[in-house]
């Protein structure tokens, strides 16, 4: 059990004080203990928007991680980096990340779980490899899993801060006329197909940049970044 008393200057949404405090937990993670009464103001359950104040004494129950059964698989994988705290895969194309219905095997899970055994996250709540981010499973390219909590957590923060660039490349049908240019276009779940994604009026802001490296007879390969918008303010940054 983890006890604090809010001091002066330090007030502020109490799923946003936990965080930082406790540094060992994602904001995903204290909302979910908050929800679940694990987290107590005052000896009193609160929600999650609850604003805390000067003197108020949180407690906090520690969450023990819950087993999973996913089986560790000797599959090969490209490592571009490691160290001790985090692993750069190059996901090749046709790979699933993390095991689901009718992917319970031959994931990047079950790979790293033999690569990495021991040393890997358990952000969430559960034993299972740090995944940071995802791609598709039919999108290649380099995929950062975290070795443990605290890398896991600080990645994280720095992809939710904007801190990290992410850029793609991809050969589309077609030729694009223009050698660079913006899409500002709302994409959400296919009204057609329920699996795949499309432009749509219910769908949410998605603005995409991209810019032409070559053209072919019938395709073009572009360079693409993808444009995200900050909750607290109206600017805007690359991700």
């Amino acid at each position: 059990m983890n006890e604090y008393i809010i001091q002066e200057g330090t007030e502020g949404r109490i799923d946003k004080v936990i965080c930082e405090l406790n540094n060992e937990i994602s904001r995903v993670t204290a909302q979910r203990l908050i929800e679940t009464g694990k987290v107590l103001v005052n000896g009193k359950n609160v929600k999650v928007s609850y604003k805390v104040n000067a003197g108020d004494v949180i407690t906090q129950e520690k969450e023990s991680p819950i087993e999973i059964d996913l089986k560790a698989e000797d599959i090969p994988l490209d490592v571009i980096y490691e160290d001790n705290d985090i692993l750069v895969i190059n996901k090749e194309k046709g790979m699933v990340v993390h095991p689901g219905n009718g992917n319970q095997n031959g994931t990047l899970v079950n790979a790293i779980m033999a690569k990495c055994k021991e040393s890997l996250s358990g952000i969430g709540g559960e034993i299972r490899p740090g995944i940071v981010h995802r791609l598709d499973k039919n999108t290649s390219g380099l995929l950062i899993v975290a070795k443990n909590d605290k890398a896991h957590i600080n990645m994280s923060n720095q992809i939710k801060e904007r801190k990290v660039n992410k850029t793609y490349l991809a050969l589309v049908r077609g030729i694009i006329k223009e050698n660079e240019a913006k899409i500002d276009m709302p994409i959400g779940r296919s009204d057609k197909d329920r699996k795949k994604m499309a432009v749509t009026k219910k769908g949410k802001e998605a603005i995409t940049h991209f810019k032409v490296i070559k053209r072919f007879k019938e395709y073009t390969f572009i360079e693409v970044k993808i444009e995200t918008r900050k909750n607290t303010s109206n600017k805007s940054s690359y991700v």
